[in-house]
């Protein structure tokens, strides 16, 4: 972190005896356990993939590693754009911060989009379920739990990026609380349509029927999609002085710290599940 960061750092957030924010602490004490559970959850994982049962299923006849590939490229983006918006936040440039979380919460949605297809397809086509196979169990169990992991940091980084909003008279402004969810209802909707309609867009592409299958099952998704993008930039619109600047550089980083933490752990994943089946 530059000297700038830390000063940042020190000036708006109670330290500890080592000098470490408490935010950050505590955010580094939660990724240290969550670490070693993840830790539990790949190496159970590796060691039924060393002695799998009779009958079990080859994990290469299953797997799509050119879709999953892409999504692990989308997710490390991601993780650059929080970067920048922790980067931007740091030097209180609010809007690059915003637009920053924005691409980042995208990404996130195209990864969880990505992963939801991957399940079906495994499930409906593949006959892999949680149930069947210890394989299936250990599998879902892992990339499950880290899908989850993802989608609790993109409802966070929605929540920070609502909030960059708050002004700094809420009382004057007694209309921003209920303002306030309808904006966070409506990025949720963005994410959820994004996420559907990059699914069907998925569908139709394997499919072979192309953009046209796309918008003849996915048209609604599309709709709700572009209400959803023209109701948040509605909302998003200046209204005054806001309470957010770079005095809450630290909350931004905290939440950078679980996602880059998720990103890595995904890469992990992505070498221990995915490409070790093809070494």
């Amino acid at each position: 972190m530059s000297s700038h960061a830390a000063a940042i750092d020190h000036h708006h957030d109670h330290t500890t005896s080592t000098g470490i924010p408490n935010k950050k602490l505590l955010m580094w004490a939660f990724l240290a356990s969550d670490c070693m559970f993840f830790g539990c959850l790949i190496a159970t994982h590796l060691i039924y993939r060393l002695h799998p049962p009779p009958g079990a299923p080859d994990p290469r006849t299953i797997f799509s590693i050119e879709l999953t590939s892409f999504s692990t490229f989308i997710l490390l983006m991601s993780s650059l754009m929080m970067a920048l918006a922790v980067n931007a936040i740091q030097k209180n440039n609010l809007k690059s911060m915003r637009w920053s979380l924005l691409t980042t919460i995208f990404f996130g949605a195209i990864f969880l989009g990505c992963q939801v297809y991957e399940f079906q397809h495994f499930v409906h086509e593949k006959g892999l379920t949680l149930t069947n196979s210890i394989f299936g169990s250990t599998f879902y169990t892992l990339t499950g739990t880290h899908g989850t992991h993802v989608a609790i940091g993109v409802f966070w980084l929605i929540l920070m990026y609502v909030r960059s909003f708050q002004p700094k008279d809420t009382a004057a402004d007694r209309g921003w609380f209920w303002r306030g969810l309808l904006h966070i209802a409506a990025v949720i909707g963005v994410v959820v349509t994004a996420m559907f309609a990059i699914i069907e867009l998925t569908h139709a592409l394997q499919a072979g029927e192309g953009f046209g299958g796309f918008l003849r099952h996915g048209f609604g998704w599309l709709i709700g999609f572009v209400v959803s993008v023209a109701l948040s930039l509605q909302l998003a619109r200046p209204r005054g002085p806001v309470d957010f600047g770079e005095a809450n550089a630290i909350d931004v980083e905290s939440m950078g710290l679980y996602w880059h933490f998720v990103d890595i752990v995904w890469i992990v994943i992505f070498t221990a599940v995915y490409l070790l089946e093809y070494i």
